[in-house]
């Protein structure tokens, strides 16, 4: 069992350290998120900058994406061993030195392991922390939702507003000064983060389930990267997948064993058994797949077919940027008025009927504008479920479980950040024309749905652990 909250941990629970611990989780959840949607608008100018393909640059983003996917369960668990702040910590400098690596690459195999494989790790060990901070320090419904609506907020801002800031950055610039900027945002988080106080403690003698750790991480990545082979070979994509399905499958078995042997295990199988935090992590799967395939589409569309340079293609974005940043910071207030089911099935519409407009209002146009519509719908939706599912799953949980489940939340979430970036990549990139857009688009439609499908199953109350 966890550690639990110590005396001392109460007098961490007051408003003022709450509002000061909330300023930097939610700008570590800005600057992971930027990182994950900026470089979609930088796909030309890095791949002739580095003397790469366009699929090159896109290997590099899912990499990324997937990177911290499969990385987040063992980086939750080791807040437990190592404490939150410290995981925090050295994630955040794990990430500045890869920015600052990926800003000097001369190749894409440095960009890669600056920002795919350092970033990535950074990121698996800082995004736990965050999560399980603003659960322990904000107790009710009403509270989390604000402290999640800023975090996710912030969150959904950084992918929703990447193609415009890297747009920016970009054309007065240069792409490599995007990952500087980076670098600058992860020292004042770390500066912010100096007065954080763990109001958990941490506990040394804890274990670790390496072969765990091994089993879900190479099961992820084989799964992503069968994807990602479906325009290459056939029978590579199959066998990718089918070995990842084992790896996971195998990953079960290994850790429900350790239960029955009385060995803690890198997850408890009970995380499984609850069916409202299920659906929950298939919301939210789903959200970040449909956001981040989107902002892949619509960026090499603009780019590929329509022409557009790094900032214009940005400046679309910014619909989506406005829709999000409107509906995550009233989520207190729509948590305080309505179900959290309620939320997310408005946001899922909402953003199916974004999708839909943006195909009919697209293709039906030439001019690009056309798009602004669609995305406002795409990022209202998006920012009005991206809250609740989150408390939906932490709220699910008491507080000696949360390491676990906000490392499972986490990898959930990322995993569908990278499958959206595959998924929605593979297609239009093996054959960027407006009809293979218009197919992506749909796939993402279709996904989507499926997320308005799990959303109608959760309870009308959610009730908090």
């Amino acid at each position: 069992m966890s550690a639990k909250p110590t005396a001392a941990s109460g007098s961490a629970r007051t408003p003022s350290t709450a509002r000061q611990v909330l300023a930097p989780l939610a700008l570590a959840q800005f600057i992971c998120s930027f990182a994950g949607s900026n470089m979609n608008v930088m796909i030309n100018d890095i791949s002739k900058d580095l003397d790469t393909t366009v699929q090159g640059v896109q290997v590099a983003i899912t990499i990324f994406l997937l990177v911290m996917a499969a990385l987040m369960i063992p980086g939750g668990k080791l807040t437990d061993r190592y404490g939150r702040k410290r995981c925090l910590m050295a994630g955040l400098i794990v990430y500045g030195i890869g920015a600052l690596i990926s800003a000097a690459a001369p190749g894409l195999g440095i960009l890669i392991l600056g920002n795919s494989i350092l970033e990535g790790i950074g990121t698996a060990l800082l995004i736990p922390p965050v999560y399980i901070l603003a659960t322990v320090l904000f107790t009710d419904v009403a509270s989390r939702a604000k402290a999640f609506g800023a975090i996710m907020a912030l969150g959904g801002i950084g992918a929703a507003a990447g193609p415009l800031i890297g747009g920016l950055i970009s054309s007065a610039l240069s792409w490599r000064w995007a990952f500087v900027f980076q670098a600058l945002v992860i020292v004042v988080i770390i500066l912010l983060t100096r007065r954080i106080e763990d109001p958990l403690p941490a506990d040394p003698t804890r274990s670790f389930d390496t072969g765990g750790a091994i089993l879900s991480a190479v099961g992820l990545v084989c799964l992503v990267m069968g994807i990602l082979a479906a325009d290459d070979n056939v029978w590579v994509m199959a066998g990718l997948l089918l070995a990842g399905a084992l790896m996971l499958l195998w990953f079960f078995l290994w850790i429900r064993a350790k239960e029955r042997s009385g060995v803690e295990p890198l997850l408890s199988t009970s995380l499984f058994r609850d069916v409202t935090s299920n659906l929950g992590l298939v919301t939210q799967h789903v959200q970040w797949l449909v956001l981040l395939g989107t902002s892949f589409v619509v960026s090499a569309y603009l780019q590929v077919v329509r022409g557009y340079d790094a900032i214009h293609t940005g400046a679309i974005f910014t619909a989506a940027t406005v829709g999000l940043l409107v509906t995550s910071l009233c989520a207190e207030r729509f948590a305080k008025r309505y179900a959290q089911r309620t939320l997310i099935m408005a946001g899922f519409a909402g953003t199916l009927g974004g999708i839909v407009v943006l195909l009919v209002l697209a293709s039906g146009s030439e001019s690009v504008w056309a798009m602004l519509p669609g995305l406002l719908l795409i990022g209202l939706g998006i920012g009005a479920m991206l809250t609740p599912s989150v408390n939906v799953v932490q709220s699910s949980f008491p507080e000696d479980e949360q390491s676990e489940i906000s490392g499972l939340s986490r990898s959930v979430s990322n995993l569908g950040s990278a499958l959206g970036t595959a998924i929605a990549g593979t297609v239009i990139v093996a054959d960027p024309k407006v009809g293979a857009y218009m197919g992506a688009m749909i796939v993402l439609a279709v996904i989507g749905l499926g997320g308005l499908v799990a959303a109608a199953f959760l309870p009308r109350k959610t009730e908090l652990r």
